[in-house]
């Protein structure tokens, strides 16, 4: 098979470019492990930055975001039972959007679709070849059989733990990492939200936020330690603690359920540079991870994705490469900034195992001041909503 832009990983960074791309006339191939159904099976994040929302617009994705999404102009902090609003409208003039990362990507799914993109599901053991040459190759097996593509380019969308990083020699490749030592319990039920915008609360007995996908569906996540299990959580026992860790008010206001989905994640911050070797390009936790707490994750991934579609377009349109040689040194210099904005909310929000009650009251001494101060949350007003790209 031949095509100028192989992408390995069906995520929805994977998705968007690809529909961004055929949209431009510029072929594709995307190689996918899993299964569709295990690709939309996955709970993952659901706030948009704006813009990630215009993005989703320009790619012909937007419709049903816009009719089913829901339009936040702020969120709420929380210490010792208080709160303030960050009004994110009034500080930026832009807005987010709560519209879950499932149903993203199932309308990029529907949208390949419609323009008949070629999506390859169960593929293994997938190999990177000839990436510093002019005809890079990708291999893989699907069904017992051997296949090759041959491409112009190679997008690695594959995260974390796929093959399109390690394909950068390591002799290139530096990796910078910070694991936090602790994870976040998250349950998804069928309740209405206890309020009607993200509420992120410092608390001393640990992390809490309290999200939503929908007006009935509602997303809470407490922070647990790293040897907690998910098992040993029942459904009563999450519920009681993060009653004790939201303001009162919202914790009356809460409404229980069974849960639909429960896991711990783990928190890590990670980037890899560079985010290019040859002909092969990186994009979204293939390079970077956050912390959920500055809800940056799906968004740098989307990010990511525009500047390698602008880069890739202006090369196949024009001839000049430029955009696509400095493709790492635009997107890590925004990365490195959400990386910032979101170590910065966990630690301003998470109890630490050796925090001291002189490193609670800088906390809310924190908190207190940022309540405030106009020019305190307009800066994190602007990072929470989005850097421009």
């Amino acid at each position: 098979m031949k095509t100028q832009v192989a992408i390995i990983g069906a995520g929805p960074s994977g998705l968007l470019l690809s529909q961004l791309l055929n949209r431009a006339g510029i072929s594709t191939i995307v190689l996918e492990r899993q299964s569709r159904e295990y690709v939309l099976s996955r709970i993952r994040a659901g706030v948009l930055e704006w813009g990630s929302v215009e993005l989703l617009r320009k790619a012909g994705v937007g419709t049903r975001m816009d009719a089913e999404g829901q339009p936040h102009d702020g969120f709420h902090l929380a210490y010792n039972n208080q709160e303030f609003r960050v009004d994110v409208h009034e500080h930026t003039g832009k807005r987010m959007m709560v519209y879950g990362q499932t149903e993203v990507t199932r309308d990029l799914y529907n949208a390949q679709d419609d323009i008949g993109a070629t999506i390859i599901h169960g593929v293994e053991n997938v190999k990177l070849h000839d990436l510093k040459s002019n005809a890079p190759r990708v291999t893989y097996e699907l069904d017992g059989e051997n296949h090759k593509i041959q491409c112009d380019f190679i997008a690695g969308c594959d995260g974390f733990h796929g093959v399109s990083r390690p394909s950068i020699p390591d002799d290139i490749r530096t990796e910078y990492e910070k694991i936090y030592p602790f994870g976040w319990l998250g349950v998804l039920s069928d309740t209405p939200p206890c309020a009607d915008e993200l509420i992120y609360a410092n608390h001393r007995r640990g992390f809490a936020l309290a999200s939503m996908r929908s007006p009935t569906r509602s997303r809470y996540y407490i922070q647990v330690p790293l040897t907690d299990k998910v098992e040993n959580w029942s459904d009563d026992a999450f519920w009681d603690e993060l009653k004790r860790r939201l303001p009162v008010e919202h914790a009356n206001a809460l409404v229980t359920g069974p849960s639909i989905e429960k896991s711990i994640a783990p928190l890590r911050s990670f980037v890899c540079e560079p985010m290019q070797h040859g002909t092969l390009f990186l994009c979204g936790d293939a390079a970077h991870i956050v912390p959920p707490t500055g809800a940056k994750g799906l968004n740098l991934a989307l990010s990511d994705v525009h500047y390698l579609f602008e880069a890739l377009q202006v090369h196949f349109n024009t001839g000049n490469s430029e955009q696509l040689a400095n493709y790492s040194k635009t997107a890590l210099d925004r990365i490195w900034k959400a990386i910032r904005f979101s170590w910065s909310m966990t630690t301003l929000l998470h109890r630490f195992p050796d925090q001291t009650d002189f490193d609670q009251h800088i906390q809310e001494s924190e908190l207190r001041y940022t309540a405030q101060s106009n020019a305190a949350q307009t800066s994190i007003a602007e990072n929470y909503v989005g850097l421009p790209y």
